[in-house]
């Protein structure tokens, strides 16, 4: 029996995590549950689920969350403040960590994760964005077993052999390719994206997800993230990694090896066959994910991404060059630039603009420890917020 802790549970992924968990109560206990601010959706999972601890971020979430819970009957821990995290998964009883906090929060947490050798789902790509290199040494130094379970590197990582101890060329592997769905805007000209809207961005045409990973999607950025996700993951160099649109997301990646083979991993775009795979790594289980049904599918194809429409995976090849701490201005920034254009304070078309500048006014350091990640993070995002404040001021 797997006791499992969810980080960020009312999210898409964390959802997604508890239907494939309810499917498997023999193989799977649920020992932690955490969310930021959702209250009463953390307190129903509470009762649904039973686990042995609970986080919420602040104190005052907490209060009405233990009044809740002592209403149920339940024996939940509840935990706040800013290590509650960090405690909740170093638990011995936790075996496995679903790391799916979005953005830099998770970052810390999924970090002791792999420093306490835990087994390790990670939809989180900022813990190997920011701080790829500690992070991958702290996966190694402990043992800890890491299971991407974002579709694209879960697919690269069913594509490959088992072996995890060989490089790319030893294994004879190529290139690895991500593929993406262009987003909702993957046929407007860049001139036409200047008055869009958060919504219109947020409209996924074949995903269900948080707004700011689907206005990652609609910028690309989140294939920017991924292609930095993937040279941590499989050791992977820049000429290594390629990236098609691929509009039916039915292929989910793919490999290619010396021998010009291509393998590629299909199956209908919903998260919970990629958490199956791993939670049950290196067996196979049932997802509750309808059979791909190829026939009714009819045509797939595939087109070379735009890089001056969509610079942003332009931007993620440079910051991998750059190395250091660039992924992490580059990720800071986003976050910054995507929150301020959910909050109607920034045009569609500079969040880009503001990554690209934020990266050319912070200098790059060398990644020791995680307090060079944390210093770079907090300049970065202090650099992004005055220069969407001049904009404003700019503009007005």
């Amino acid at each position: 029996m797997q006791q499992v802790a969810i980080l960020g549970a009312t999210g898409s992924i964390g959802k997604s995590t508890l239907d494939v968990i309810a499917r498997h109560p023999d193989r799977f206990k649920v020992h932690v549950l955490t969310a930021n601010t959702a209250v009463d959706e953390l307190a129903a999972l509470c009762r649904q689920f039973r686990p042995r601890i609970a986080c919420i971020s602040n104190e005052n979430a907490a209060i009405e969350l233990r009044r809740l819970i002592q209403d149920s009957g339940l024996n939940t821990e509840i935990l706040t403040g800013p290590d509650s995290l960090v405690q909740a998964v170093i638990q011995p009883e936790v075996d496995c960590v679903v790391a799916a906090i979005v953005g830099a929060a998770g970052l810390a947490a999924t970090l002791a994760a792999a420093n306490a050798g835990k087994r390790i789902l990670l939809a989180n790509k900022e813990a190997l964005v920011m701080a790829g290199p500690i992070f991958m040494d702290a996966v190694r130094a402990s043992g800890s077993i890491l299971l991407p379970i974002d579709s694209e590197h879960n697919a690269i990582f069913q594509c490959l052999p088992y072996e995890n101890s060989r490089t790319l060329q030893q294994k004879g592997v190529r290139k690895v390719v991500l593929t993406a769905s262009g987003g909702p805007f993957r046929q407007r000209q860049r001139d036409e994206l200047s008055r869009v809207t958060p919504d219109e961005a947020c409209a996924h045409p074949n995903w269900v997800m948080g707004r700011k990973i689907s206005v990652d999607s609609a910028t690309m950025m989140n294939k920017a993230l991924e292609i930095i996700e993937a040279h941590w993951l499989f050791d992977a160099s820049s000429e290594q990694i390629e990236v098609v649109i691929h509009p039916q997301s039915v292929i989910h990646s793919m490999v290619e090896y010396a021998d010009a083979s291509v393998i590629a991993q299909l199956g209908n775009p919903d998260m919970r066959t990629p958490i199956a795979q791993a939670l049950s790594y290196p067996d196979r289980i049932e997802s509750g994910v309808y059979s791909l049904d190829l026939a009714s599918i009819g045509t797939l194809t595939f087109e070379r991404p735009d890089m001056d429409r969509f610079p942003s995976l332009r931007i993620a090849y440079e910051a991998l060059a750059a190395g250091g701490t660039a992924p992490t201005i580059m990720n800071a920034a986003n976050e910054i630039a995507v929150a301020a254009f959910l909050n109607l304070r920034l045009p569609f078309l500079r969040i880009t603009d503001v990554i690209e500048e934020t990266l050319s006014l912070v200098d790059v350091a060398t990644i020791r420890c995680l307090d060079d990640v944390l210093i770079a993070d907090k300049i970065a995002r202090e650099c992004a917020t005055n220069l969407i404040s001049e904009l404003k001021v700019n503009a007005a």
